[in-house]
């Protein structure tokens, strides 16, 4: 179901490519006017050291799916409750991120003219190679998911594991991810702060939400 939801939102918004483009430029006077247009600035901090490149490109790439699937299956494993309030959390920001982009899609920097490179394709051949244009919202730059459900990883994690180590990894990473999705032109400064307020929210309706499918599946079952 979420798969076809995704798909589903990915067609309507595809057909609104002027709308997208109106609204990065709508993100933009925004940021201006609040002194946050900073994603020129932090690409070219990168730009000319290629390992900083790199390392950028490598966070957003290996820091999302793969940190998301470890820490889901370590939880499971180890702390099912808490697995089950990070699933939870995710689908339900997944699910006000899903009507955020059809109503309002918006084209990432790297696909307006900004002057910014797309680092992730330019310079790395794996990222796009594992997730074909083809299957991906170019659209969907805000919120920033991306950014999001790393914050409720790390969020999760640190307050499971008693680890320093690994409480330590569960703050810097998500801080990490905030500034690879800027500086590689997949998401405005703009939309990690609104990412980190769709996964919030989803995680503080999980109880809810929870308590009210209870209610109506024992009320089905009455």
């Amino acid at each position: 179901m979420a798969a076809l939801a995704y798909f589903g939102v990915r067609g309507l918004t595809q057909s609104g490519v002027a709308r997208a483009f109106a609204h990065a430029d709508q993100v933009i006077d925004v940021e201006r006017s609040l002194g946050i247009a900073w994603e020129t600035t932090l690409q070219n901090a990168i730009l000319d050291h290629g390992w900083l490149v790199t390392l950028a490109n490598w966070v957003y790439i290996y820091g999302h799916w793969p940190v998301v699937a470890c820490a889901l299956t370590w939880l499971f494993v180890r702390h099912r409750e808490d697995y089950l309030t990070l699933r939870d959390a995710m689908f339900i920001s997944g699910a006000i991120g899903l009507i955020i982009f059809i109503a309002f899609p918006t084209a990432p920097p790297r696909l307006i003219d900004m002057g910014l490179l797309d680092t992730v394709t330019d310079r790395s051949e794996s990222y796009r190679t594992l997730q074909p244009p083809g299957l991906i919202n170019k659209y969907a730059a805000m919120p920033s998911l991306h950014f999001g459900w790393n914050l409720l990883v790390g969020v999760v994690v640190f307050r499971v594991s008693r680890h320093w180590l690994v409480r330590a990894f569960a703050i810097g990473l998500p801080f990490a991810m905030a500034f690879a999705v800027v500086a590689t032109a997949n998401h405005f400064v703009l939309d990690v702060p609104a990412g980190a307020l769709v996964a919030l929210i989803g995680l503080a309706l999980v109880g809810p939400v929870n308590r009210a499918l209870r209610h109506v599946t024992r009320s089905w079952a009455r």
